[in-house]
């Protein structure tokens, strides 16, 4: 009778399964965040470094992977805020999410219209998505308030009103530099001022 694989050898499989699914997350971010268009699977299987029937394997539909990036990117940015928090104090921790922010955004280029027929079909919802990032924002700014840094007026509701607004005037590739210059002055409103 043929013995088990061993355990070591299941988990290597397994460790190697893990990192090719990392990998196509990766580059599918990268991808996208490029991309104009809606890139081929087969484009993001080869800027993983696998091949296209290992994408499929573990992103069987391009909606599953959009998917899968888009869960991605919102999980980042939620828990890159108590992250931030560890490393930084509130106010540059703000400052440093909201370029996270501005890469998500961008991530969303290339694939734009995926995305919109999966929120129709009710595959991904903005509201639960929404109450994410906004909850990560709250926690920054309730640090902020806590230290002195930050504002108490300010709603996570108005910073990120604030984020979309600028970011959409001044996302698109070529204006990164602008857009840095308008995050930071949005970051200079946030700040509390001492009384006049």
């Amino acid at each position: 009778m043929a013995s088990d694989p061993s355990p070591t050898a299941h988990q290597r499989l397994r460790s190697d399964a893990a990192r090719n699914r990392e990998s196509v997350l990766a580059a599918a971010t990268r991808v996208f965040t490029a991309s104009d268009t809606e890139p081929s699977m087969r484009e993001i299987a080869r800027r993983a470094g696998v091949g296209v029937g290992t994408l499929y394997r573990h992103f069987p539909t391009r909606e599953a992977l959009v998917d899968a990036v888009y869960r991605d990117q919102v999980e980042r940015l939620t828990a890159g805020a108590r992250t931030l928090l560890e490393e930084h104090p509130p106010a540059r921790a703000l400052r440093l999410w909201m370029d996270l922010f501005a890469d998500w955004l961008a991530a969303k280029h290339g694939m734009t219209d995926t995305l919109l027929a999966m929120v129709d079909t009710g595959d991904i919802s903005l509201a639960h998505s929404r109450q994410e990032l906004l909850s990560a924002i709250a926690v920054i700014l309730d640090a902020g308030a806590g230290t002195g840094e930050i504002r108490t007026d300010i709603t996570a509701e108005d910073v990120a009103a604030a984020l979309l607004g600028l970011l959409a005037a001044s996302g698109e590739r070529g204006h990164h530099a602008q857009a840095q210059r308008l995050l930071d002055l949005l970051m200079d409103g946030l700040r509390t001022r001492p009384a006049p």
